[in-house]
């Protein structure tokens, strides 16, 4: 990606930031919930001489991106979409903070991957494959169950105030099931995206 394309693509992300801002149903879980999106941004922005990511990339963290401001504008057990899916299948509670979940295994996975075969002895083509696979995937299960703890610390921090930001709706496991939906998009991506992934590598400038 070129610099203007991505300032660009900053641009049309910080917009919708600010859009999912304007509004928000609680504005201090809308800046937990949005937080990773003020890291990664400037982060990527920063690193894109000498880290360019490939467009596959780009493009999953434009979508994580925008599955965070949306539930971070609605919250998780508000959004539209999810109350869409729970009439439209018969759930008893609205779905979409699984999405949010789903996609914290799958682009994470996307992004440990790139990140192993550029920067590690893992680019050798004899050391792909299933230990590939696990590390990935256990990579993005630690991240998950981190971010678990993130949310119990936030819990106890500000008591009551903090269960629009867990999004547990009554549900005793949802820890697990948040963790086991990061698991199955992890898997999911590397099944889904390795081959498209490893060309669009192959593709990129060599990197120091």
């Amino acid at each position: 990606m070129t610099r203007p394309a991505l300032l660009a693509y900053a641009a049309a992300l910080a917009a919708l930031l600010i859009a999912s801002a304007i509004g928000a149903y609680e504005q201090t879980t809308w800046a937990m919930e949005v937080a990773p999106v003020f890291i990664a941004l400037p982060l990527m922005l920063a690193t894109h001489r000498r880290f360019p990511l490939t467009p596959l990339l780009y493009g999953l963290i434009a979508l994580h991106m925008a599955v965070l401001m949306l539930g971070g504008h609605y919250t998780y057990a508000r959004v539209p979409l999810g109350f869409w899916m729970e009439d439209a299948f018969g759930f008893t509670r609205n779905h979409y903070d699984r999405i949010g979940h789903l996609m914290q295994g799958f682009v994470p996975a996307i992004v440990a991957r790139e990140i192993l075969l550029r920067r590690t002895p893992l680019a050798a083509p004899s050391m792909r494959g299933g230990w590939l696979f696990l590390l990935v995937t256990s990579i993005c299960l630690a991240f998950s169950a981190l971010y678990e703890l993130i949310e119990w610390g936030a819990a106890e921090a500000m008591g009551a105030g903090a269960q629009d930001f867990l999004g547990t709706q009554g549900d005793p496991f949802d820890t697990q099931k948040d963790m086991f939906c990061a698991w199955l998009g992890a898997m999911a991506a590397q099944w889904m995206l390795s081959r498209w992934h490893d060309r669009q590598i192959s593709a990129l400038p060599a990197t120091r």
